[in-house]
């Protein structure tokens, strides 16, 4: 897919963000985004060739491999960058029909094209809200699905067809849980970043009124 659409998207909202979310838009970017594309996904490829058991029953490691990555890390996590950032497409749209509105009016509704106000205000509120829940959502489904956040270089497997129990090994485990512990980091930062804005936004609104 195009990461350059989801920039772009992004990039559209920076300038009705405050000083915190251009923060966060440089974290998604710069350590998530980038880091993705440039490292993640090299790091992941062929996973299901380079996993192996100890067995030679035929269909036993794609039976053990689809128990223990039931979808895969590298998807999910793409899932996850998607999910997250298209919350501000809802900016996008507002800032969109706002626009629109002006030009009926063929006047300047607004001060600044960088003015936050009215329901524009309460649309970003949202987009910071939904943002966080799939934050928090998806790392929750991620420690369910893998029971945790490290990646073991050994795992037994005793589903059918295999005989019995067997030892399955994945390639470079250190190497892919360094990068899971990264990935987690950043989201966990968004979410700090995430959390700081909206309390800001709401504190500000408190004090205007």
């Amino acid at each position: 897919m195009s990461w350059m659409f989801l920039r772009d998207l992004l990039s559209g909202v920076n300038k009705y963000s405050t000083g915190i979310g251009r923060i966060w838009l440089a974290v998604v970017f710069v350590f998530r985004l980038l880091v993705y594309m440039v490292a993640a996904e090299h790091v992941w490829k062929d996973e299901q060739k380079e996993f192996e058991c100890n067995s030679r029953q035929p269909g036993c490691e794609n039976v053990c491999f689809d128990n223990f990555f039931p979808i895969s890390q590298t998807r999910l996590w793409a899932l996850q960058l998607i999910m997250v950032s298209t919350p501000s497409l809802l900016v996008v749209l507002h800032v969109a029909y706002r626009e629109g509105r002006e030009k009926r009016h063929r006047k300047k509704l607004y001060v600044s094209p960088s003015t936050m106000d009215g329901g524009l205000w309460y649309t970003y509120l949202i987009s910071l809200i939904v943002k966080t829940g799939f934050e928090i959502g998806f790392l929750v489904l991620f420690y369910k699905l893998y029971d945790g956040f490290s990646v073991p270089y050994l795992m037994k497997c005793d589903l059918k067809p295999c005989p019995n129990t067997v030892d399955c090994f994945i390639s470079k485990p250190t190497e892919k849980t360094i990068f899971v512990l990264f990935l987690v980091i950043t989201s966990c930062l968004c979410i700090v970043l995430n959390s700081t804005e909206l309390s800001f936004l709401v504190f500000k609104c408190f004090i205007k009124c």
